[in-house]
């Protein structure tokens, strides 16, 4: 049986729906998924009760899938299934993204638990190289997007994040703590649209408000703020690919072109695309590509 842990955003909505049985849904409280029902809502501070009742269930698969926010603890609230897990929980919580990840993967794998990737569940989610869209990358794109890659690179072995925004030589951008979406509005003609938290993967990122469907907004493209610019999006260095991989998806698109960008760089097998149809249906309408790129 297969428990999502479930964030916000689209993605956990796609993983339930390519199950043939249902699948126990949880989310950590405080961050309920946008359009699924929990069937058990839980704190950090009772994770050992937590492992209990998924065995107890009869769980032995766990996807985390969807954007969750960096929770507060209350130690009064710490039960005594989780006392002995508090050690390695707070050397989860003192480091960035991936090694807390990868503390909290261990826990569950030493549970007996098998830990599987989204794209594993919903393997369309993941592009083979190539250019999907009506336009295409010209040579100048060529050097940005070693660039854009080269500095994910470096930014991901410092677990800074996954994406950035490049121009000729120059490095535009780079995606913080808020995310994809705000580096995005940064750059636009204005304030970040409510769309898809992005990244969409679990992990401990701070996360901006779902709403609207991409199609809402189709309309002339932004008067070329940054002509000759790219976004590039891609994993960090050796991280554990059955979590937290970089997502995209229409609201990516939407800012992309909102910012005035010639297209997005995505590394083939890497990057997970949410709603494809509407991606490259708001792509093409502005002129963007996408350039799904061997890694």
């Amino acid at each position: 049986m297969l428990a999502l842990i479930a964030g916000r955003g689209q993605l956990p909505d796609h993983i339930v729906a390519a199950q043939s049985q249902p699948a126990l849904v949880a989310a950590l409280e405080g961050f309920a998924p946008d359009h699924l029902s929990p069937d058990i809502t839980f704190r950090v501070e009772r994770l050992g009760s937590f492992i209990a009742d998924l065995q107890a269930r009869g769980v032995t698969e766990i996807c985390m899938a969807g954007a969750i926010g960096r929770p507060a603890l209350d130690p009064a609230m710490i039960d005594a299934a989780t006392m002995p897990l508090v050690p390695r929980m707070m050397q989860a919580l003192g480091q960035g993204d991936d090694g807390a990840l990868r503390v909290v993967i261990a826990l569950f794998e030493e549970a007996g638990f098998t830990i599987r990737a989204a794209h594993e569940i919903c393997p369309d989610l993941l592009l083979p190289e190539g250019v999907p869209t009506k336009a295409r990358p010209g040579p100048q794109h060529d050097a940005p997007a070693r660039l854009g890659k080269a500095t994910i690179a470096e930014m991901g072995r410092a677990d800074q994040g996954q994406a950035c925004v490049v121009r000729r030589g120059d490095v535009l951008a780079r995606e913080g703590a808020d995310g994809t979406d705000a580096m995005l509005a940064r750059l636009g003609s204005g304030p970040a649209r409510p769309d898809d938290p992005d990244p969409l993967t679990w992990g401990f990122d701070a996360i901006t408000d779902a709403a609207t469907s991409a199609l809402d907004w189709l309309g002339g493209r932004a008067a070329g703020q940054h002509d000759g610019a790219i976004l590039c999006k891609g994993p960090k260095p050796d991280q554990d690919r059955r979590v937290d991989l970089p997502t995209i998806g229409p609201g990516t698109a939407m800012r992309a072109a909102d910012a005035g960008l010639d297209g997005i760089v995505i590394e083939a097998g890497g990057v997970l695309v949410l709603d494809l149809p509407a991606v490259l249906r708001i792509l093409d309408d502005k002129g963007l590509f996408l350039w799904v790129r061997a890694a």
